[in-house]
C-alpha cells in the first residue's frame, strides 16, 4: 500500500505542476508565435493527461485480490502506461504538423523575455519533478512513476531546446524554433514508443528473464530430492512472476516427502526478485523421463 500512495502524490504532483506549466507556455507562446513555446506547451498538455492516467492507473491498481482476479490488479499500471504511450503518439504528430507548416512558411515569432523566463521555470520544475519520479519508480518498481519521471526528463530536455531558439530568435535566426518544434515532437515520440514496449512486453506475458531462468534453475537441482528439473515457466502478475514448476522425483516417496522436497523449491525460488508465488508439480522420476 505503500507504494501506491507514493506513486499517488506522484500523479498529484505532476498534474498541478504541469497545468502551471501548461497555462504559462500556451499564454506566452501564442502571444510570441513561437513555435517551440507553442510545442512545449502541448507537451505540457499531455504531460497533464498523463499524470491524470497515472493517478487512475495507481488506483485501480492498488485494489487488492478479489475472486475474479486473485492476483491484484497489478496488470492496470501496464495498461495505464500504454495509454500514455497513445497519448504521447497522438501529441507528437500534432507538434510535428505545426512546426513544420512554421518551418515550410517561414513564420516568424515576436522575442519577448517572458519566454525565456518560462523557459527556465520549467526546466527547474521539471528537474525537480524529475528526481522525485525516479526515486519512487525505482523504489517501488512502479512503471508509472518510471513514466512519468521520463516523461519530465524529457521536458528537462525540450525546454532546454525552446531556450535555445528563443535565444537564437533575439539574434534574428528564427529557423531554429520550427527545427525545435520537430525536434520536441520526434523525441515525444521516441519516448511514446518506449513506453510502449515496455507495457507490451508484460501484457503478452513475457516469460521471466532467461538469465534469472537459468539461475533458477541450478538452484533447483541441488535440492535434495530432486532427481531433475522437468519445466519452469512463468506468468507476469503486474511487475512481479508466478512460477509454475515441474520436478521429477523417486517415485517411491511418500506424499508426505514429495511435498517436502516441494516446500524447499517454493521456498528458494521465493528469494528472487519479482517472485509473486511459486507453484510446484511433482513428477514420478522412473516413469517421466
Amino acid at each position: 500500500m505503500k507504494k501506491h500512495i507514493h506513486v499517488e502524490r506522484v500523479a498529484i504532483s505532476g498534474i498541478i505542476g504541469n497545468i502551471l506549466l501548461l497555462i504559462m507556455k500556451l499564454i506566452v507562446g501564442f502571444l510570441s508565435k513561437s513555435q517551440a513555446m507553442i510545442a512545449d506547451g502541448l507537451n505540457s498538455a499531455g504531460d497533464v493527461f498523463a499524470s491524470t492516467v497515472t493517478y487512475i492507473g495507481n488506483r485501480i491498481s492498488s485494489t487488492p485480490g478479489d475472486d475474479e482476479h486473485p492476483y491484484g490488479h497489478g496488470k492496470a499500471e501496464y495498461i495505464f502506461s500504454m495509454v500514455i504511450s497513445f497519448s504521447l503518439f497522438f501529441v507528437a504528430f500534432s507538434i510535428f504538423k505545426m512546426s513544420l507548416d512554421s518551418l515550410l512558411n517561414a513564420q516568424h515569432f515576436k522575442y519577448s523575455p517572458w519566454l525565456v523566463y518560462i523557459a527556465i521555470a520549467s526546466i527547474i520544475a521539471k528537474i525537480i519533478l524529475f528526481f522525485y519520479a525516479i526515486r519512487v519508480g525505482r523504489q517501488y518498481n512502479s512503471l508509472l512513476a518510471i513514466a512519468n519521471a521520463q516523461d519530465h526528463r524529457n521536458d528537462i530536455m525540450l525546454s532546454s531546446l525552446t531556450l535555445l531558439s528563443v535565444v537564437l530568435g533575439y539574434f534574428n535566426i528564427y529557423f531554429v524554433d520550427s527545427i525545435v518544434g520537430l525536434l520536441i515532437s520526434l523525441w515525444i515520440a521516441y519516448t511514446g514508443v518506449s513506453i510502449f514496449y515496455q507495457s507490451y512486453v508484460v501484457l503478452m506475458d513475457t516469460n521471466i528473464d532467461s538469465k534469472v531462468k537459468k539461475e533458477m534453475e541450478k538452484h533447483i537441482v541441488t535440492i535434495e530430492g530432486v532427481d531433475h528439473l522437468d519445466t519452469i515457466t512463468s506468468k507476469p502478475i503486474g511487475l512481479n512472476f508466478v512460477l509454475m514448476v515441474k520436478v521429477s522425483v523417486d517415485a517411491n516417496m511418500t506424499v508426505y516427502e514429495g511435498h517436502a522436497v516441494s516446500a524447499k523449491i517454493k521456498k528458494a525460488l521465493l528469494t528472487f526478485d519479482h517472485i509473486e508465488d511459486v507453484i510446484v508439480h511433482v513428477n514420478p522420476a522412473q516413469y517421466h523421463q
